[in-house]
């Protein structure tokens, strides 16, 4: 199955689920390719190659599903078990053995990490402003890739306040938000 048809059969398994569960806010429905797909995919363009990539609260697999199709080993972490089991069924029909799902909390994945981290990134979407996302993963030393709102700029000085990073901001192209990349926290 090609890429395209992976897509396709993703948005068809992302609406029909959406019909028993909230996966997606629904007025995104409509525009799933764009909203969800493009938004995610932009980060192939700023990602490591070689990158193990480790997804904090996965939910409907944004970004996981989308950069596993795109070729990246992927690592989605979600706690909630009806959103595990629509990742379990992405992965099964679209033949994703490069993403692997774990049905946890992001802080006991990141306490399970070896002490080698190398090629580890973290991205995430959606999942918590960006101070609590450096509380769970800032002391790992891994880079961050994340898709954030407009609010990134205040996001940015909150988390200023109790962490020292280096950062990047790129304007996404789909919408009005950014994408914020974290090379050392500290």
């Amino acid at each position: 199955m090609n890429n395209k048809a992976k897509f396709d059969l993703y948005a068809q398994l992302l609406r029909e689920w959406s019909k028993k569960m909230n996966l997606v806010a629904p007025s995104t429905l409509a525009d799933i390719y764009n909203r969800h797909f493009a938004d995610c995919a932009q980060l192939a363009d700023v990602l490591p190659r070689d990158a193990k990539i480790v997804d904090l609260g996965s939910g409907a697999g944004f970004p996981a599903a989308v950069l596993a199709i795109l070729g990246w080993n992927v690592v989605a972490i979600e706690s909630i078990g009806k959103k595990v089991a629509f990742l379990i069924a992405v992965k099964e029909k679209l033949g994703l053995d490069n993403l692997e799902i774990y049905h946890g909390r992001v802080e006991n994945y990141v306490a399970a990490l070896p002490r080698d981290k190398k090629n580890i990134v973290f991205t995430a979407r959606a999942f918590a402003p960006l101070v609590k996302i450096l509380d769970y993963v800032g002391k790992t030393g891994c880079r961050l890739f994340l898709l954030k709102g407009r609010e990134i700029p205040a996001e940015i000085e909150t988390a200023q306040k109790k962490y020292k990073f280096d950062y990047e901001l790129i304007k996404s192209r789909t919408g009005d938000g950014y994408i914020i990349i974290i090379k050392k926290c500290r």
